[in-house]
């Protein structure tokens, strides 16, 4: 038989999305992530509404930041989120449902820049300083 809610293992698609980017935001502060960037992709993609960029010092900051974020979205029962990219800790992303964390070593992030293709003709980019 089918199942109607979402499927076991992934974040739940259809949180309210302030309540997810809210924790997703605390987490990050928290976890001393450097150059945190919230961007609404509302009007830009129908995978998300939000997308967050924000950088690690090393490949272990990475790495902690996002196990710490994947502790906080679960507590806040909000789900396990799907993640990518934790064995080598350059890129992590984190699939939330209503948003989508990226958490980057400095050279990495520079390199493909996505926040910039992401807010291009965007004026309302929010950064978030903590």
């Amino acid at each position: 038989m089918a199942q109607s809610g979402p499927r076991e293992g992934v974040a739940a698609q259809h949180t309210e999305p302030k309540a997810a980017i809210d924790v997703i935001l605390a987490s990050l502060d928290d976890s001393k992530a450097e150059d945190i960037v919230n961007l609404d992709i509302t009007s830009k993609s129908t995978i998300a509404d939000f997308m967050v960029v924000a950088s690690g010092r090393s490949h272990r900051h990475v790495g902690a930041i996002a196990d710490q974020l994947l502790r906080d979205l679960k507590t806040a029962g909000l789900g396990s989120a799907r993640v990518e990219g934790l064995p080598h800790c350059d890129w992590v992303l984190v699939d939330a449902g209503d948003a989508i964390v990226h958490i980057f070593r400095p050279e990495v992030r520079d390199f493909y820049n996505i926040e910039k293709m992401w807010s291009a003709g965007q004026a309302d980019q929010v950064r978030f300083v903590g």
